[in-house]
């Protein structure tokens, strides 16, 4: 597999997980709460918060999808740099309010070094013209 096409991959499939999680917390925001690493607190008017963050994924999974679509692999590599340091910030939540290391690290942790060596890998590609 060349690396333009597994930044592709990578970058699509980043997109597809985002819209997952944001229609999880928006569908379900108690449960996929469990799965974020912090207490499942909010009940009642408090589930807005986690929809919140559920439409802040589908945001960005937009975001990262349209860019593929248009084609615009450098801009969708500075877009993915700039969007790695959400995970590392919800990684950071987990952390400082007694969540589990194992869910910081494994899962924030992980997807911000997932999207940042795919933002990497895109911003590393050569134009055809070049």
């Amino acid at each position: 597999m060349t690396m333009k096409r597994l930044a592709t991959t990578l970058a699509v499939l980043s997109g597809l997980f985002l819209l997952y999680t944001g229609a999880s917390f928006l569908l379900a925001p108690q449960v996929t709460a469990a799965g974020f690493g912090v207490p499942v607190w909010p009940q009642g008017g408090g589930e807005g918060f986690l929809m919140v963050k559920g439409m802040r994924d589908i945001g960005f999974g937009l975001v990262i999808l349209v860019l593929q679509l248009a084609g615009q692999r450098k801009a969708l590599g500075m877009a993915m740099a700039a969007m790695a340091v959400v995970p590392v910030g919800d990684m950071t939540i987990v952390l400082s309010h007694g969540g589990p290391a194992a869910t910081a690290y494994g899962v924030h942790g992980l997807a911000a070094a997932v999207v940042a060596v795919t933002a990497g890998m895109l911003l590393r590609e050569r134009s055809a013209t070049a």
